[in-house]
């Protein structure tokens, strides 16, 4: 029986959990729906068609699931556990009236699989058990190290989903873009976040310029969103986006539990505090005790006399 995929768009996040996957048992097969997505390491890929799929249809997507998994059987689903990859394995759980074990870390297949997972934001691990004839999983994000895999994209089979009116009542009708631009705040290498420290909207001007200089992405606390100065799409946290970028420039962050949880994967981190006693600070490789409208316009200027940027 196949293992079978849910890729929502290529990138680390979806290697990540087609690594995690292959560990379950081959041959691969991946899941794809709305706008054709190349996937490598597979033996097919099973795309839905239809107007339904044109934006995200959590609903739409996760009959569309349950449909190949009537016709292939596979002995698990996988998905990555963003937002968007736990609500669909969640509406296939529903459906299926199977259990969901979101964002493991390690699973090993057996008549009661053995799964890891984190808890409380990644705070802790859980091992469980799962009972199930088929395994729905989430893959946590940046706990599991990506494969490329060679070779040509795999063949696609399309088919347009046996669909019910209730699955179309939630769809997206509007995408707020991040600041980040071209630059996937999930899978930068470098991230530039700054909390209630920018004073206002216009104090992240600076950040702005930075995250420039260093090819990288804007990020945010959860208390900026909640104030309106960033979108939604650009905090960091529990509640946001997980990151693991080569380093994390957090400026003006206390670092509460929440957030931290977003940036534990980074490779180092860097904190730029006027409080000595910033919780952030225990987690920081780096330091600089100071006033971040004056600290990192400091630091863009050496990067400009350095000839970055």
């Amino acid at each position: 029986m196949p293992t079978l995929v849910y890729v929502e768009e290529p990138g680390d996040l979806a290697q990540q959990s087609l690594a995690f996957a292959r560990g379950l048992g081959e041959p691969l097969h991946a899941f794809t729906a709305g706008e054709r997505v190349e996937v490598t390491g597979v033996e097919h890929v099973h795309h839905a068609e239809g107007d339904a799929f044109a934006s995200f249809a959590p609903a739409a997507i996760a009959r569309a699931v349950v449909e190949v998994m009537g016709t292939h059987s596979p002995s698990a689903v996988v998905a990555s556990g963003t937002p968007r990859g736990n609500e669909v394995l969640a509406r296939v759980a529903a459906i299926t009236e199977l259990p969901l074990a979101a964002n493991c870390v390690a699973s090993t297949p057996g008549d009661a699989a053995s799964v890891t997972r984190t808890r409380w934001g990644g705070s802790l691990l859980e091992e469980a058990r799962v009972h199930a004839d088929t395994l729905l999983l989430t893959v946590q994000p940046h706990a599991v190290a990506a494969e490329d895999a060679a070779g040509e994209p795999a063949s696609v089979q399309t088919f347009t989903p046996a669909l019910r009116d209730e699955d179309l009542v939630v769809t997206v009708r509007e995408r707020v873009g991040s600041s980040a631009g071209g630059v996937s705040l999930a899978e930068a290498r470098v991230v530039v976040s700054c909390g209630r420290g920018a004073g206002s909207p216009e104090g992240f001007g600076i950040i702005e310029e930075l995250a420039g200089l260093l090819g990288g992405a804007v990020g945010c606390s959860r208390a900026v969103t909640m104030a309106g100065w960033r979108p939604h799409a650009d905090q960091v946290g529990q509640t946001g986006t997980k990151i693991a970028p080569d380093i994390y420039i957090a400026c003006g962050i206390s670092g509460a539990t929440q957030h931290m949880a977003g940036c534990k994967g980074a490779k180092a981190i860097l904190a730029v505090n006027i409080d000595p006693e910033a919780p952030i600070l225990a987690s920081a490789d780096y330091a600089v005790i100071g006033d971040l409208h004056e600290v990192v316009p400091a630091i863009s200027a050496e990067l400009r006399k350095a000839g970055t940027g």
